[in-house]
């Protein structure tokens, strides 16, 4: 299946969970989604509004230098229609308590187009609430949408409490080890 552009849609979190041979595993998933959280892309209107949460992703993965004008021009490739790639938010009325940014990605193995989910993060007082699922779910569906071979991300080896939501999703840990070369 060829991949394609994904429409503007609302993903309605926790309506359904999808299907276990291509996503989350269903039996894993306890946990209640609020039917207050509304999951859809980043608009052009509201593209500064991830930035105070790209801020506080960058200052727990303890990045220097963290600039907002940078973040802005950086980000606002992802604003959909985009063909680099998708930012989702996590709204919950008009507050933004989380956001995925997606890479349209590829694999020479399959091969194939494939989504990287790059960031994940979730507001600190919105955690344990289902908003990281929900997002990983949205993600999923828009990988689902463009035909991709598979939903990919990575996270540190010492963020337990992202593995342990990642475990229950039914995704395998890869076996991969990935490398970064400074330039």
């Amino acid at each position: 299946m060829q991949a394609g552009p994904v429409s503007a849609v609302v993903y309605c979190a926790g309506t359904t969970v999808p299907a276990r041979d291509r996503g989350l595993a269903p039996p894993r998933y306890r946990g209640h989604v609020p039917g207050t959280l509304r999951i859809e892309p980043v608009a052009s209107a509201q593209s500064d509004d991830p930035l105070p949460l790209i801020a506080a992703y960058q200052r727990f993965y303890e990045a220097e230098q963290i600039d907002d004008e940078r973040n802005r021009a950086f980000f606002v490739r992802f604003i959909a229609p985009s063909e680099d790639g998708m930012l989702l938010g996590a709204w919950r009325e008009e507050a933004l308590v989380g956001y995925a940014c997606l890479y349209w990605h590829f694999t020479s193995i399959v091969p194939a187009e494939t989504v990287l989910m790059n960031d994940l993060y979730v507001d600190p007082d919105a955690r344990g609430e289902g908003v990281g699922r929900a997002l990983i779910e949205a993600s999923a569906t828009v990988a689902r949408e463009r035909g991709a071979h598979h939903l990919e991300w990575a996270t540190a080896p010492d963020n337990a409490t992202a593995q342990r939501l990642y475990d229950s999703t039914g995704a395998e840990r890869s076996t991969w080890i990935e490398y970064e070369l400074g330039l």
